[in-house]
């Protein structure tokens, strides 16, 4: 990850790092105990699946540079860095960047509920934890599909509802949350075509008052490494 000064966003809101669970998961600690005399491929193994499921802080030493060869610029990067509690707190970015544009749809496709659905179904694992892979998938699919039949003039509304689909599937792979807030800045740029650069910067800023601020590097490193599929050059800088 590039050492990218997350400061540079900021526009004087402060957001606190959300705690979902203020322990450890025993739990899951007590049924997965790392094996005596582990190999290295147990010991990463182990260290990743504590990382999704426990709120004990990031590792490091040793095995955290074992997994940054391993896993650096993939979708499991994620959990080298952080815990369960990021993932949440993600998410919950997720949901709202993709909320934030929502009504792009909505004032179009009222009577269309499917992606706030999907919206609502990512709030829902925020807030109880339960997954269902058949769950997310399902809703994270039908936003998609109802961007598919949007008309084809509404760039806006068929953006906003890629939005909501990206957010959803955030709870099963924490990359997606990239998804609601590229898709957002689509939504802005269609609704916006005389001052493309600015209602992508003003949306910018809103999603990053929002984002705790110990994930602002990295999300603002993928969120770069990602635009030139989802912008025209030079409107991201």
């Amino acid at each position: 990850m590039s050492e990218i000064a997350s400061h540079s966003h900021e526009t004087g809101q402060q957001v606190p790092h959300l705690e979902f669970e203020s322990s450890q998961n025993a739990e899951w600690h007590l049924k997965n105990k790392i094996p005596k005399n582990p190999t290295l491929d147990q010991r990463v193994k182990w260290h990743i699946e504590h990382a999704r499921n426990c709120s004990c802080p990031p590792l490091d030493g040793e095995i955290s540079e074992e997994l940054k060869k391993r896993y650096m610029n993939t979708h499991q990067e994620f959990w080298i860095f952080f815990n369960r509690n990021d993932h949440k707190a993600l998410a919950l970015w997720a949901a709202d960047c993709a909320e934030h544009v929502l009504p792009f749809f909505e004032e179009k496709y009222p009577e269309d509920p499917r992606p706030r659905e999907a919206i609502l179904t990512l709030r829902e694992w925020i807030n109880t934890g339960k997954f269902s892979m058949p769950v997310i998938r399902g809703t994270s699919l039908a936003a998609h599909a109802a961007a598919r039949e949007v008309k084809e003039e509404d760039n806006a509304a068929r953006f906003a509802a890629r939005a909501a689909g990206q957010a959803v599937a955030t709870a099963h792979v924490p990359t997606h949350a990239l998804g609601p807030a590229l898709y957002a800045f689509k939504a802005v740029a269609a609704t916006n075509p005389t001052d493309v650069k600015g209602a992508i910067a003003k949306e910018r800023d809103w999603q990053f008052q929002r984002l705790p601020e110990n994930l602002r590097e990295w999300v603002d490193f993928w969120v770069k490494q990602k635009q030139l599929k989802f912008l025209p050059k030079n409107l991201y800088n």
